[in-house]
């Protein structure tokens, strides 16, 4: 008993600083960079410990986005990983959709997702294609990354027909030049919400701007230095300048102050306003954009209509247990609305054994989607395994629209439509009045866009 009390001594007295440093670093490594700042006050001896770069901030960048991007190619490897980690941990959020917000002065599409790229995050503009197939445009839109003095850079391609992929911290002014990209600053307001605006003031790393800017800035340090050195050789002042140096000192604020300076400012700021290439544009996060067991129908969904043509559509849950939903288009649009394609604000499901009536409603409809390339008998098994696990009751907008538009019709139960949810978790809704079936599936999964042609 007694060497078992010794022993529970020895271990009750064990402390942090007992473990050997690989150990300490990987306890660290799963803590927040606040929980690392507010540890590294605590004690002299892992204040070191704690801003150690090379292993400890590097161990919690890899652990957090080492299976997602290349860590050590990040600003051509130059940077600090602590940097790396609070730019990364800001950017992170700019995963997954997002949604224009107002009008646009170029003719683009609203959807834009971001993913990981090898040493950048990528935006990509996201639309249907018109080929009448399941098939999703992915077109490049916006590079961010990080330069090798650790400076944000990021840069967008209105044509959307430029490749950065493995080069993107490589790249040259001749190389910006040629693909006409724009250099811009993305400001979060918010964790929902961004702002893209033009960067006027960008010097494109490794060109001869900024070499030479780089060249007069040493110039100027280097002959304020050759004259003070001067001065105080001559007058053992060293607290004097230069007669020289005050004159182009008292030169530079008198420019600045004098009547005609403002009327220069206004001219060199309209004419930058007249080299303006990008108007700023909003962005609003989509957050729910995938469904879950609780809200089966919720995401960014597509489908083909009637006319054989893709739609986006977003289904929405509300605050009080209701379902609405939204074709995805550009708000410029001139037929664009934001009426809901379908709507209920009761989410009760039918369940099995249905009824005859509601399998007839089923049974008498034809499913819209595109039909086979090769085998246009394909397309009748792949119907019939779309097996109905549950039936949702909704409703269609024109009675939102036109609220007395059902009191006016023979027949109102033609605003009501079904929802038809099939046993691998994707849908089909229909209308009454209709005689089709429009069949939904996923837009993306597990963070990556589904049927993608560039």
């Amino acid at each position: 008993m007694a060497n078992l009390s010794s022993e529970f001594d020895e271990m009750g007295s064990f402390t942090f600083t007992d473990f050997p440093e690989d150990v300490q670093l990987c306890i660290l490594s799963f803590l927040s960079p606040s929980d690392v700042v507010t540890f590294s006050c605590t004690s002299k001896r892992v204040v070191s410990l704690c801003r150690n770069d090379r292993k400890l901030w590097f161990t919690m960048c890899d652990r957090r986005w080492g299976s997602k991007t290349q860590i050590k190619n990040w600003g051509k490897g130059n940077i600090t990983y602590r940097l790396l980690y609070r730019t990364l941990l800001q950017w992170e959020n700019l995963l997954g959709f997002w949604r224009r917000s107002g009008s646009s002065s170029v003719s683009s599409p609203p959807l834009v997702f971001f993913e990981w790229c090898s040493d950048f995050l990528a935006g990509f503009r996201v639309s249907p294609s018109s080929n009448g197939t399941y098939d999703v445009v992915k077109s490049p839109f916006l590079w961010l990354g990080l330069s090798s003095e650790g400076k944000a850079m990021g840069f967008i391609d209105p044509k959307g027909c430029s490749d950065f992929a493995g080069k993107f911290s490589d790249l040259g002014e001749s190389d910006f030049s040629d693909c006409d990209l724009v250099p811009v600053d993305l400001s979060f307001m918010g964790k929902n919400h961004f702002v893209i605006e033009e960067n006027q003031t960008f010097v494109y790393p490794n060109s001869p701007e900024q070499r030479k800017k780089g060249f007069r800035r040493s110039s100027s340090f280097a002959n304020l230095a050759a004259a003070t050195d001067v001065n105080e050789v001559a007058s053992g002042s060293p607290g004097s300048l230069p007669d020289q140096l005050m004159s182009e000192i008292y030169q530079h604020f008198a420019n600045r102050t004098s009547p005609g300076a403002s009327r220069r400012q206004r001219r060199r700021e309209k004419e930058r306003l007249g080299k303006k290439k990008w108007e700023p544009e909003h962005f609003v996060k989509i957050v729910n954009c995938s469904p879950t067991p609780l809200r089966p129908l919720q995401g960014l969904w597509k489908g083909i209509s009637d006319d054989m043509s893709m739609d986006f559509y977003l289904v929405v849950y509300d605050d009080i247990g209701g379902i609405s939903c939204r074709r995805v288009r550009d708000s410029s649009e001139r037929f664009s609305s934001n009426a809901p394609v379908f709507w209920t604000s009761n989410t009760t499901f039918l369940e099995t054994p249905f009824s005859l009536e509601e399998e007839l409603l089923y049974d008498c409809r034809i499913h819209v989607r595109p039909l086979p390339a090769n085998d246009i008998e394909e397309l009748v098994p792949s119907i019939e395994n779309k097996k109905i696990s549950r039936i949702l009751c909704v409703n269609s907008s024109y009675d939102l629209v036109l609220p007395d538009l059902a009191g006016s019709i023979p027949n109102p139960r033609n605003v009501e439509g079904r929802i038809w949810q099939y046993n691998n978790g994707t849908f089909g809704f229909g209308f009454l009045r209709d005689n089709f079936i429009i069949d939904l599936k996923h837009i993306a999964r597990n963070g990556l866009i589904l049927d993608t042609v560039e």
